[in-house]
Parts: C-alpha cells; structure tokens; sequence
C-alpha cells in the first residue's frame, strides 16, 4: 500500500505530492522568466582616472613628465586639474613628477629624458609638460602624436612666448621619435635655451612640428600661468663658457649618456588623486659642463669708517 501524508485535512499518496512539488516549481520558474531584469547602476568616482589600471587597452597611454623641482605649490594646483582635464578626453594617462634632489642647477632637459628612461617600457608617449602652465581649452586634444610632436602651447596660445620655432611649455612626443632624436641635451643647467636645442635635434630628423588647429582663444585665455616669478625667480645666470656652448647644436649629449641615479620612487596622491614622484641626483661633469654650479657672486666688502 502506498504511504501517504495527511496536507490541510486531505491525505494524498506521495507520488501525487511529488507531482504536486515539481508544478509549483515550473510555476515559479516561469513567472521569475518574465519579471523585467534590473541593473544596478554603475557610479563612476567623481574623478575618474585612466591610469595604469585602464580598461581601455586599445589607446595608447600617456605618461606626463613634470620636471620639477621646490614647486610644490603649483603642483597641488596641477594635478587636480590635469585629471580633470584629461578625464573630459578620456586619455589614459599617469602623472610622473621628476624631481631633481641635488645640488647642481636645476636641468630641466635632464629630468625629462630620466622620465622618458623611467617610462618608456609601459606608456607610448609622453608630454614634457611645465608644472605652472594649465591648459584651458578642451579643444587642446593630448591625443597620440603618430605623425610627428604635437606642441600644445603653441606661440599663438602661450602667454609670454611667441616666436615662430618656440617648442616648450607642453610638448608630446612618440616614444619612437623621442629615442630618434636620442632625447635632449644634457648641456643645459639653469634656465632656458633647451627648447630650442630640442627644436633643431627634431628639424634634423625631419620630424614636423604640429600645432592645435581651430583654437579660437588666444594668448590671455587659453592657459592658466601659475608662476609667480616674484616669489620664485628664474636661474639665468651664465658662467664659465656656458653661453658659447648652450647656443650650438649638441650633438654628443643626450639619452644615451645621461648621468643619474634614482634615491626614491613615492606613490603620492593629491585630492585622492595618484601620482608617482621619482627623486633624481643628476651628475655633473664639471670638465664638460663646468656651469652646473654657478659660483655664487660674491658681496662687496664693506667700507670701513675711518675715525676724524
């Protein structure tokens, strides 16, 4: 005789309750099939940064090189601001900030080849970018230079320079153009004048400087200029043969010969913002480059008072 179960007053075998079990099961199933299938909503933080973890694998990934050295306060200004920026242009991006932590003159061509050394294995190019020059205008695109360096501070836009084969402020390069014209010279301690030694090394590789079409602005809205030359003045001094040799083309120096060696590497963030800081003693050889230390000028004597 078969077992059965008593259920709310009637008793039914259990091959019924089985059969029972298994329709509300298929019930169930279907209507769970036609319920309308909901998503959560992802929520992007409110600076979203395409940086070193990027999802987008099919851009190419810019590493901005800061040389940079006691500018600390341009730089909290800086970093919010790029992201900002970038983020609006979706460019996979990382911010290196090459800091110069010796006693030599500042070398800011030096810093960038370190930085270009430092990255080259992981980014497809690179934006030499001045730490006190941010960019206004979201037309000012920081795409891939395939066909050659693209400078974005143009002398139509830039706020103090404005001569025809001005190249600094912002300059992007291609990792390949960058190492075919061996990098920057490394002549140049103090301010100035690297630029336009980078200009000629870039016309004799035939590689045609781009500029940012279309851009309606001019010199007083199209970047913001941070600096503040009253509180921190520029090293223009000249000393030794400095002056004579900085106005040639260098054709010795560069990414091949570059004397340097890394202290400390710091994962810093700014707003919640990343950045990574490389420290960098930059190595003078004062047989070549005498200039890397100015001798300080020295004060005259004071007179001394003669009793009457």
């Amino acid at each position: 005789m078969p077992r059965s179960v008593k259920f709310m007053g009637y008793r039914i075998t259990c091959a019924k309750c089985l059969t029972i079990c298994l329709g509300l099961t298929f019930l169930a199933g279907c209507y769970l099939a036609i319920l309308p299938i909901q998503s959560e909503k992802l929520t992007l933080p409110k600076h979203v940064r395409y940086e070193i973890t990027s999802k987008i694998q099919e851009k190419h990934r810019l590493a901005i090189i800061v040389p940079f050295r006691d500018r600390f306060e341009e730089l909290l200004h800086f970093v919010p601001h790029m992201f900002k920026f970038l983020n609006r242009q979706n460019v996979p991006f990382h911010i290196f900030v090459i800091q110069q932590a010796d006693v030599n003159r500042f070398n800011r061509a030096s810093l960038i080849n370190v930085g270009f050394l430092y990255t080259k294995k992981d980014y497809d190019y690179i934006v030499m970018h001045d730490v006190d020059l941010l960019p206004l205008n979201d037309n000012l695109k920081y795409e891939y230079p395939a066909f050659g360096p693209l400078h974005i501070s143009s002398p139509e836009t830039h706020p103090k320079y404005h001569y025809s084969t001005f190249i600094g402020g912002i300059l992007i390069v291609k990792r390949e153009h960058f190492e075919m014209v061996k990098g920057m010279s490394n002549n140049y301690w103090g301010w100035g004048l690297e630029d336009d030694e980078f200009y000629v090394r870039l016309k004799d590789a035939e590689l045609t400087v781009r500029r940012p079409e279309n851009i309606t602005t001019g010199t007083e809205n199209t970047f913001k200029h941070i600096h503040d030359k009253t509180y921190r003045r520029r090293d223009m001094r000249n000393c030794y043969n400095q002056r004579d040799v900085t106005r040639r083309r260098d054709r010795v120096t560069g990414l091949h010969d570059i004397n340097y060696s890394i202290h400390s590497v710091h994962r810093l963030t700014i707003d919640d913002l990343p950045l990574t800081v490389v420290n960098v003693e930059l190595k003078c050889n004062k047989t070549m480059t005498p200039w890397c230390r100015c001798p300080e000028p020295q004060s005259k004597p004071a007179a001394k008072k003669t009793k009457t």
